[in-house]
């Protein structure tokens, strides 16, 4: 039996508004790593977004570089990461080279073709093409085949396939090109998976609810949703990267599932269980999944208070979390509550104030409070609210300053 350890979307680098998640990431990508060892995991597969930019910092290079390569155990277990919307291509495969003497088989374009190489520990690149490798494991004699397409843009892949004028769907030309991979390669005898970074759906199905960052793929200048049955037969497991909520997306011939992120990076991914999936599967029979709870990380979570009081008590409660905070209040909250919330709860990303009664504040038709306004707006409120006058032109532009120097210290 083989056993694939299947993550994703790491977005090494990445913070949460003024937070650092540094330290957060280097303990789960630890415990990535353990797992990989007490699973005796075969082959790891990293479904895309390593990083979280094209350009990442320093310290999340040197975390990717050396978690992957102790992944690799010494090069008797193959690691095989693809780029995501997130990542640059042309950075991803830069280091190939190297990490191929590691064990460490990196894609970032979708027509990659990765060259063979031939490892001491037994492990072997057996064939190649344009988006697909055949791998020898280390002691085994079945052969991995393995359909690789890292995240493009439609008119990138449509460009790589060689349909770049056709008014085909292109779920229909990617699925072409699978099948056509498929039927050369993935017969009865070896194992056989798809590894991509693209928004995969079954057919009818309502597409699932996402962070807005994650959003674009499906949008302008993204791929159109690639369907499950595009898949080939042969298929016997799909690792798919880009959505952030671990979901098995069809098995009804084989399974195709989003590992997920191991880290919950937006408010929208508040209380979610972050996990790894390991797969097990032998030729011509239908893949198994396990899912394997991550531990590390702290908490996101919202809490809609009812008072200072209420929050307060709250925030005592919840001291390991990283928190957006809405406080009902009857009125604007002043510096020495703010500070005194701050005080309490080192982890507050956010504070939302939700005015509860605004019937006095301005005029006597305004019943609400346009809390999506920006700031200068905002400040306007806040000063007639307190001054009982419109700030004078002194006071906006020295605020208009202070807003300035805010944006050029980010």
């Amino acid at each position: 039996m083989m056993k694939i350890l299947h993550t994703s979307d790491w977005h090494l680098g990445k913070r949460l508004e003024n937070f650092s998640r540094l330290e957060e990431q280097q303990a789960v990508m630890q415990e990535i790593c353990e797992i990989a060892d007490r699973e005796e995991a075969d082959i790891v597969v990293v479904a895309g977004d390593l990083f979280d930019t094209f350009n990442p910092p320093t310290e999340a290079i040197d975390l990717l570089y050396k978690t992957l390569k102790r992944l690799t155990a010494n090069g008797y277990r193959p690691v095989i990461a693809i780029a995501g919307n997130h990542d640059s291509p042309d950075r991803i495969e830069a280091p190939d080279p190297l990490a191929r003497e590691c064990g460490i088989i990196f894609a970032g374009y979708p027509n990659v073709q990765v060259s063979s190489f031939t490892l001491e520990t037994g492990l072997k690149v057996l064939k190649t093409d344009e988006g697909f490798l055949e791998i020898a494991l280390p002691g085994s004699n079945i052969p991995l085949r393995i359909l690789i397409t890292p995240y493009a843009s439609e008119y990138r892949l449509r460009t790589f396939l060689g349909e770049e004028n056709s008014e085909d769907e292109l779920r229909a030309l990617l699925g072409r090109r699978w099948q056509s991979l498929a039927d050369r390669y993935c017969d009865k005898r070896g194992v056989n998976i798809l590894l991509s970074h693209l928004f995969m759906i079954r057919k009818g199905d309502v597409p699932p609810e996402e962070p807005e960052e994650e959003k674009p793929i499906l949008h302008v200048g993204g791929a159109q949703a690639i369907y499950t049955e595009n898949i080939p037969s042969q298929i016997q497991y799909t690792a798919l990267g880009h959505l952030h909520r671990m979901q098995r997306v069809d098995a009804s011939f084989s399974p195709a599932c989003y590992s997920g992120s191991p880290l919950s990076y937006s408010f929208a991914e508040a209380n979610q269980q972050k996990y790894l999936l390991l797969v097990e599967v032998v030729p011509d029979q239908t893949a198994s999944v396990r899912e394997i709870p991550l531990a590390c990380g702290k908490q996101l979570l919202r809490k809609k208070a009812q008072g200072m009081e209420d929050a307060l008590e709250w925030l005592s409660k919840n001291q390991n979390a990283l928190v957006e905070l809405t406080l009902v209040t009857d009125t604007y909250l002043t510096a020495q509550e703010r500070r005194k919330l701050q005080t309490a709860h080192d982890g507050i990303v956010a504070i939302i104030p939700e005015l509860s009664r605004v019937e006095n504040l301005f005029h006597p038709q305004q019943k609400q409070i346009d809390l999506n306004q920006n700031m200068e707006g905002l400040f306007r409120d806040y000063f007639k609210y307190t001054k009982g006058q419109e700030p004078n032109a002194e006071m906006i532009k020295l605020f208009q300053e202070i807003l300035a120097e805010e944006e050029e210290e980010k």
